[in-house]
């Protein structure tokens, strides 16, 4: 997995006219990074990037990375669900999208509540086809969760993603959720979430 920084982090939203929110403690920046290295490449790998960064309780910056998939699996590529095609998450800053709830009922995560763009292929194939004329945008249940628990992380994707952000390891997420359950307490229910490309990274 890519090493990143803070600040680089910081740099690259600030760059694109993003918020980075240094509000004060607990004031997450929740950022995927999706690996551009792969190009268009279906690899049912979790070879993407969750980073948090935020103040904690002394005002001391915490920089955070989680081995993820910001994209579907291969399992969904090839049985689609919707008639339009799996879904892609379209880079970009998703203001308050996501809040606390259950995730298909069974645990707590982070559920999409607002709005998202997403890419829809529906060829089938090995590649993701992120076609500007396939976007739509609205409430697919995009979220943010993990996948099994196994103790060194799942390894492929498979049915984990239709779409969603998904954590490889369940001690990750577990991590990220404390992290956020004291972003709730301060902040109320709320999250953005942004997703960029790793080649845009500063």
């Amino acid at each position: 997995m890519a090493n990143y920084t803070r600040e680089r982090i910081e740099d690259t939203l600030v760059d694109k006219g993003y918020k980075y929110f240094t509000g004060g403690k607990f004031d997450v920046n929740i950022v995927g990074i999706r690996n551009s290295s792969t190009g268009d490449d279906i690899t049912n790998k979790f070879d993407d990037t969750i980073t948090v960064s935020y103040k904690n309780e002394n005002d001391e910056w915490q920089y955070h990375e989680y081995k993820c998939t910001t994209d579907p699996g291969k399992y969904w590529a090839e049985n689609i669900m919707n008639k339009d095609g799996v879904a892609i998450l379209k880079p970009g800053q998703y203001r308050g999208s996501h809040q606390v709830a259950l995730h298909q009922g069974k645990y707590k995560a982070l559920c999409q509540r607002k709005p998202l763009k997403v890419y829809r292929d529906d060829n089938r194939d090995e590649h993701y086809d992120l076609d500007e004329s396939t976007v739509q945008e609205g409430i697919f249940g995009i979220n943010i969760h993990k996948a099994g628990g196994r103790v060194n992380g799942s390894t492929q994707i498979d049915k984990w993603s239709a779409g969603c952000q998904v954590f490889s390891k369940e001690s990750d997420f577990n991590e990220f959720m404390i992290i956020i359950d004291k972003a709730n307490e301060i902040w109320g229910n709320s999250f953005t979430y942004t997703l960029v490309d790793s080649n845009d990274i500063c």
